[in-house]
């Protein structure tokens, strides 16, 4: 009886409905408002992000960039290390 219960998805529905109703049944109300009010601020910034991007320019990866080239080919022009210099 009780394997033919855990095989059925339907009846494990009931169960943890059954389960959530006697423990969790005076935290839903609260849930339920902390979820509605997530929700709104979620849509606020998602509309003021929508507004602002319109209004800005994005830098793509055809943009320009301006500087100058540098040669870093002059590796002799350094003085190598003396074993005989101390410190």
């Amino acid at each position: 009886m009780v394997r033919g219960l855990f095989d059925n998805p339907v009846m494990l529905l009931i169960l943890l409905l059954i389960i959530i109703l006697l423990f969790g049944a005076p935290k839903l109300p609260g849930m339920a408002r902390s979820l509605g009010q997530s929700m709104r601020i979620f849509k606020s910034e998602v509309d003021g992000m929508k507004k602002d991007g319109n209004s800005t320019k994005v830098a793509s990866a055809k943009d320009p960039v301006e500087g100058e080239v540098v040669n870093n080919n002059n590796h002799g022009s350094v003085a190598a290390p003396d074993s005989t210099d101390k410190l």
